[in-house]
Parts: C-alpha cells; structure tokens; sequence
C-alpha cells in the first residue's frame, strides 16, 4: 500500500522564501511612502515661495531729494556721463585717431603673407596701439595744454574746456579727410555750407574722417599686395609648367615672400610708410 503523497520540500522553500519576501517588501513600504511625502511637501514649500509677489525698487525718499541742491545733481549727472564716455573708449580710440589706419595696414599685410596667425592678433593690435600713441602725442599735448591743464588749474569751465580740446582732435581729424567726404556728409546732415573748417559740426567731422581712413588704409594694402602677387604668379606658373598641379603653390611661395619681406628690410619700410601717411 503506498502513503499519501508528501509535501515537496522545494515547494515548501519557495513559498517560505516568497512569504518572507512580501513580510520584507511590506515592512519597506512606509519608509518610501514617507520619504515621496516628504519631497512632496518640499516641492508643495517651494512653489509656494515663488508664488510670492515680486520684490519692489526701492525708491529714494522724497526729503533726500528736496533737500539736494542742484550743484550737487549736476555733479552726479557729470560722472554718470564720464562713466559712459569711459565705456565708449574702445570705440572712441578706433575712430577718432589713427588706429584704424594702421591696424588695416597690419592685417593686410599678415593676409599678404600669407600666414594667417603669424604675427599673432595680440602683437599687431599692440603695435598699432603703440604707433597710434606716437602719432597722436602732438595732438594729446595740444589737448592738455589747451583745455585738461586749464581746466584742473580752474581757470577755464566745463563747457570752455570740452571746446577746446576738440580742437586739435577736429583739426586732425580734419587733415586727413578728403573734401568729398566732407560734402558728403553735410549734404546728407542738410546744414548750409560752412564757410570755414570751425564751423563744422563734430557729427559730421567724424564719419567723413573713418570713410577717408579706411579708404586710405585700402590704398596702401594694395602697394602691399603687389611684390607678394607677383611671387604667387611666379611660383604657380613654375609649377603648372614642370606639370606639378598636386603641389600647392603657396608651399612654394611662402619661404619666398618671407625672404623677400626680410631682404627689404619690411617692417622698417612698413611703419615708416604708414607714419609718414598722417604728416
């Protein structure tokens, strides 16, 4: 007679195994619960501190500024205005003296080459700094003796000393800009003509003398260009005609525009030129 079928002992395992797996999942579950509700309330917290209004300008009181006397508002308008003359500077230095000029001349002078960061960004934007130093020194003088000096000795106003040192950067300025520029600029202004160079008004002054600058500027780069083209020519009809078409003719001609430029004496000649342009 056989017994009754026994238990398995695997099946007895798994589901002991399974009911210590749901006791353990189930002693789990408050603490992720509480840790759901806990962010919960944080995000709840936070939205609630953004939903509040905006914090206010605050405004000066009104017995500050009766009381203030209008010399003292006149002084804070003037170094409010210095302020934003100083952050005008960079543009100020470009266009009113002879950077322009000379920093084109540099950089045509680098693409004529043909090396695009030899000499590098830094060095020619320091060179042109130091050439535009040179060649407006005479006229920064005239500025201080004239109008700065005068000024800080308290001999002359604000309104006087900002009239008379204009006048030598006007009288730069106006030297090195062509007549039809000049009438350009007055006939699109709709101004009478002026009978004098004095007469001309600063906004007009400034943009004739940026277009001749630039036109000047293209001037000399191409004397520039000249020599160099001329060794490009020489160099790529050389290799078409030995049948080297792989050989990129600017390999070739680089080391001979180096020693050209080097043989001349370039920079010497270059600074020169470009110096003696403002005289």
């Amino acid at each position: 007679m056989r017994g009754a079928p026994r238990p398995s002992t695997r099946t007895g395992l798994s589901c002991l195994a399974q009911d210590s797996y749901r006791s353990g999942a189930s002693a789990q579950h408050p603490p992720y619960l509480a840790l759901w509700l806990g962010l919960v309330w944080l995000l709840c917290l936070a939205g609630a501190t953004h939903a509040q209004a905006p914090p206010t300008v605050p405004k000066l009181p009104a017995e500050m500024l009766g009381e203030a006397k209008p010399q003292e508002l006149v002084l804070a308008l003037r170094i409010v205005i210095g302020l934003a003359v100083l952050s005008l500077a960079p543009a100020l230095l470009m266009m009113l003296t002879s950077f322009t000029r000379i920093v084109i001349v540099l950089g045509f002078l680098r693409s004529a080459l043909g090396v695009q960061q030899t000499p590098p960004n830094a060095v020619l934007i320091g060179l042109a700094l130091f050439l535009t130093f040179f060649v407006m020194q005479p006229v920064w003088q005239a500025i201080n003796e004239q109008a700065v000096s005068p000024y800080m000795d308290g001999e002359i106003k604000y309104q006087q000393a900002i009239q008379q040192g204009a006048a030598p950067l006007c009288d730069f300025m106006l030297r090195q800009t062509r007549e039809k520029d000049l009438a350009l600029f007055v006939r699109m202004a709709r101004i009478p003509r002026p009978q004098s160079a004095a007469e001309l008004p600063f906004y007009v002054i400034v943009p004739a003398f940026v277009i001749s600058e630039l036109k000047s500027a293209f001037q000399l780069a191409f004397v520039i260009y000249i020599p160099f083209l001329v060794i490009d020519l020489v160099v790529a009809s050389s290799l078409m005609s030995m049948g080297m078409f792989m050989l990129p003719p600017v390999m070739i001609s680089l080391p001979f525009k180096i020693l050209l430029f080097v043989m001349i004496d370039g920079w010497y000649l270059l600074v020169k030129s470009v110096v003696l342009s403002f005289h």
